[in-house]
């Protein structure tokens, strides 16, 4: 049998608050406890214990950021949802077990909400706590240890009050994967979109320059059912289209995208790499501010070639407050050296 691994953590001397979920203010935190692995099985367990200096501390909300990485194929998604499930859904089950304080409490925030079965390789998020850690390996371990093998974290760091996952961000690179061969490799069928036709890649490179820029994207979003309002216009830094192999990548790095905006721009590429239509119709299309104009020529892209690969925000940003424990990467496991016995 292993040992125990413990977790601890404690309330540090209070330090000004910032912006965050009002319910975690009125919150009174769990300040003691320990995660134990036993058989190789990762059990989170929390024994709360507090008096009333942690009371007061617990005015001063803490924020934590993760990078995470999933497989999309079988979730509704980022967004919450009890069912079917999504990321944020299984993200706040584990921090919820470990932590002990509820959803409206954590205030977990994604920066994109990628959509059903996109995958992601770079998403960031936030939450808060009413409480600090000292050491974050075995925290990252713990809440990997609750969630499924195809949803990871892959780096937990503490963070500044002012820092959003979403709002803060500069820009965001997406790729959209294309499997471009006679014979759809089986290894890719969850992560490619597979086109059996011919693909030009110089005509989509010569295409893909017209997206970048600053533009109205009215025509590549598709209509959402919610009461947020955002703005059409959004800049695009760059565009490539990059061959490797049967696979044709397409990078995009922009300020933000509407709905649906990087399947439906890739969905537009595919059809001038079939050469069905010329380079030159995207400007045509992104003047028409209507989305009936894509749709005379290309339907949307599926959404298993989509991968929202990284997330980026200014380095000032993302500088930690002073006495904040050491980002975690993960935590390798080593097994002690034994001496063996030789007859």
């Amino acid at each position: 049998m292993m040992g125990l691994a413990v977790l601890r953590f404690a309330l540090p001397p209070r330090r000004a608050s910032a912006s965050f979920c009002p319910a975690a203010a009125a919150t009174t935190a769990a300040t003691a406890g320990n995660i134990s692995l036993v058989d190789g099985s990762l059990r989170a367990v929390l024994r709360p214990e507090v008096d009333e200096a942690d009371k007061v501390a617990a005015e001063s909300a803490h924020r934590w950021r993760m990078v995470i990485s999933y497989d999309g194929t079988k979730y509704k998604g980022w967004q919450y949802q009890p069912s079917p499930p999504t990321i944020q859904c299984f993200l706040e089950k584990a921090l919820t077990h470990i932590t002990k304080l509820d959803r409206k409490e954590l205030c977990l925030v994604g920066a994109g909400r990628t959509d059903t079965g996109v995958h992601a390789r770079g998403q960031v998020a936030h939450f808060t706590t009413p409480f600090a850690y000292h050491c974050l390996d075995s925290f990252h371990s713990a809440i990997n240890g609750l969630l499924p093998p195809d949803i990871r974290v892959r780096e937990i760091s503490a963070a500044s009050p002012e820092f959003h996952a979403r709002t803060s961000s500069k820009s965001k690179i997406y790729h959209y994967k294309i499997y471009n061969g006679a014979v759809m490799d089986p290894f890719h069928n969850n992560y490619a979109y597979h086109s059996a036709h011919k693909l030009n890649p110089h005509a989509m490179r010569e295409a893909a320059k017209h997206f970048v820029g600053v533009h109205d994207y009215t025509s590549f979003a598709n209509a959402v059912h919610n009461d947020r309002v955002r703005s059409p216009i959004k800049k695009i830094s760059r565009f490539d289209v990059t061959e490797m192999d049967a696979i044709i990548q397409l990078e995009v790095e922009g300020t933000g995208f509407l709905y649906r905006q990087v399947r439906n721009m890739a969905a537009l590429l595919i059809q001038v790499g079939k050469e069905g239509v010329p380079p030159g119709i995207v400007p045509k299309i992104i003047a028409a501010k209507d989305r009936k104009e894509l749709a005379k020529v290309a339907f949307l892209a599926p959404p298993h070639g989509l991968y929202l690969m990284s997330v980026n925000y200014d380095k000032e940003i993302l500088k930690p407050p002073e006495g904040s424990p050491p980002i975690s990467f993960g935590r390798n496991h080593q097994i002690s050296r034994c001496k063996l016995l030789f007859y």
